[in-house]
């Protein structure tokens, strides 16, 4: 004692230091109260260790015994029970003590938001752990011992450093919720298969490049989240799921969807931010249970009819894509209560209109369905007025939705049969997309008198010919080419030209100026080494696509504040 008063007179803090040394004392209040209900929060004390007596909470004679011996006390120290629940989150260990195995009722262990870089082998003998919460700490991996947790329920490892699982993973049979989000995973183990109770798994924010086969046997999976990983393909067995009920894929490198006979529960599918280019009916048509459907910043061009069968839609993300044209029984889905369309190239809606919100768009769509359209997708009969030659042909394409429509046939040449079937009725819109023209079929004239809409793109057209300027009606063009073609500053009822993915290496300001309708020019992708500041002043342009293009102004920052002040910008640039 005298030491420890000389050392104190030195150091007036001496005394201090010492008794933190050992780090804060947990209250035997909390002890006590533990003994008797089985639960112990110790979170947020700071502790850099677990004291030892928490540890032999149910072994030693607690300090009460010692003190009262009467056995009519109200403190009845010896009707303890023994410690389910321990909560150690937000403090600072660094380690937990392999004395944890002395807590072997444990049902809970919460260790969560500490500095942990291992984890005891000692856990994998708490045979009665339901939920172990290891979540925001530092580990690197997991010990083979944890995987003994038989009677494991949920397992939360997110937000650590985890490079790679155990092969064992499938022990842990009885695992409901599994949460791995936020570590440097690179693959998962095939065992995962065995987990056959698994209702929610979380893989999101690793660097996943595939998904094992094997994680389709999880029948009981309801929510699989696997966003933010580098996956490019997802296992057609997935669509086999039968319970799954929500499903992330947002932020990965996916070029399609994978079809989903088997998940008729489906309430959820997120999988924006990726680079999907085609919606093929097959990925729709068998999800009658969903309610979200979220596919902003991809790359879709279309939509299909079949999206009309989602009759319990209520939101619906397809901003920022290449989409044209929206198929107009869209409006007729009755749940539907979100509708997030901006950032694409639709030549059929008015911007003015996008900006009015989902139900008056909604309402627009249903405007535009002809009353007498019964099935879209119903072939006409054959009849005795049918030639022979129309077998082939949608006339109630022709003659109701007032489309000529041969896309997707990698034909050099549109049938003459085509043009023959119009006759006498008025068609609007032709599409002759994704074939293999090397022109501009020379009988689209014939529809002069009514033809707003025409679709070229992804052919191997070379020019345009002076015909194209008979078309007075048409109003919306697109078309994949290597330069501006001239005839186009001609049609100057023009409202939409889209020409991305392209070669385009220059265009005319002045001309543009002259095409009064201009809505939205489309030159994303193409070989632009300068932007003519005098584009500025073309103040019809709502609807400016300018980015990935070699100019190196406007930068980057400018375009994404969109089309108005990239205009404002080229006008600031124009010389006195």
């Amino acid at each position: 004692m005298a030491a420890a008063r000389r050392a104190a007179a030195g150091d007036p803090r001496a005394g201090f230091r010492r008794a933190a040394e050992p780090g804060p004392a947990v209250p035997q209040g909390l002890i006590r109260a533990a003994r008797k209900s089985g639960q112990l929060n110790l979170s947020g004390r700071n502790l850099g260790e677990v004291p030892q007596h928490v540890w032999r909470i149910n072994l030693d004679t607690p300090e009460e015994a010692h003190q009262n011996l009467s056995f009519g006390a109200a403190d009845r120290w010896w009707e303890q029970t023994d410690l389910t629940k321990l909560i150690l989150a937000s403090n600072k260990l660094q380690c937990l003590s392999e004395d944890v195995k002395l807590l072997p009722a444990l049902t809970v262990l919460d260790v969560h938001d500490n500095q942990l870089t291992s984890l005891p082998s000692a856990l994998g003998q708490l045979e009665n752990l339901q939920k172990l919460d290891v979540s925001h700490n530092k580990l690197k991996s997991i010990p083979e011992e944890l995987m003994q947790l038989s009677h494991l329920k949920s397992l939360l490892l997110h937000h650590n450093e985890l490079s790679c699982l155990p092969d064992g993973f499938g022990q842990l049979v009885n695992l409901e919720e599994l949460d791995l989000s936020n570590n440097h995973l690179t693959d998962i183990p095939t065992s995962f298969a065995l987990l056959i109770n698994l209702v929610r798994l979380n893989l999101a924010c690793n660097q996943l490049k595939n998904l094992p086969a094997d994680i389709s046997a999880m029948q009981s999976l309801r929510q699989l989240d696997c966003t933010k990983n580098y996956l490019e393909t997802v296992p057609s067995k997935l669509a086999t799921m039968a319970s799954l009920e929500q499903l992330y894929l947002r932020k990965n490198k996916l070029r399609s969807l994978p079809e989903f006979p088997s998940c008729k529960l489906l309430k959820e599918l997120h999988a924006g931010e990726n680079q999907i280019e085609i919606l093929n009916a097959e990925n729709l048509k068998h999800l009658n249970s969903l309610s979200v459907l979220e596919l902003r910043d991809n790359k879709i061009k279309s939509v299909p009819d079949e999206i009309a069968l989602l009759q319990k839609l209520e939101r619906l993300d397809l901003a920022n894509n290449d989409i044209s044209r929206l198929p107009y029984t869209l409006g007729n889905l009755p749940q539907l209560k979100f509708l997030a369309l901006e950032g694409n190239p639709l030549r059929t809606i008015r911007r003015d209109l996008l900006q009015k919100g989902t139900q008056e768009l909604l309402k627009y769509l249903r405007s535009k369905i002809q009353d007498d359209v019964t099935n879209p997708n119903e072939e006409p009969p054959v009849t005795a007025m049918t030639l022979p030659s129309e077998s082939r042909v949608n006339m109630h394409a022709i003659t109701s939705l007032k489309l000529l429509e041969y896309s997707e046939k990698q034909a050099a040449v549109i049938p003459d049969e085509m043009f023959n079937a119009v006759r006498s009725n008025p068609v609007a819109t032709v599409n002759f997309s994704k074939n293999q023209l090397n022109e501009v079929p020379p009988r689209i004239v014939e529809l002069k008198d009514s033809l707003c809409d025409v679709n070229l793109g992804f052919n191997k057209i070379s020019s345009i010919s002076l015909e194209l300027c008979v078309l007075h009606k048409l109003t919306h063009l697109d078309i994949r080419f290597k330069v501006f073609p001239s005839v186009l500053y001609r049609i100057l009822a023009l409202e939409t030209v889209l020409l991305s993915n392209n070669q385009v290496g220059a265009i005319d300001p002045l001309q543009l100026k002259k095409m009064d309708r201009l809505g939205t020019l489309d030159l994303q992708n193409n070989d632009l080494l300068q932007v003519p500041p005098e584009l500025g002043n073309c103040e019809t342009l709502r609807t400016l696509l300018l980015e990935g293009n070699p100019f190196r102004t406007p930068r980057a920052a400018v375009l994404a504040k969109g089309t108005a002040a990239v205009l404002e910008y080229l006008r600031s640039r124009i010389p006195a």
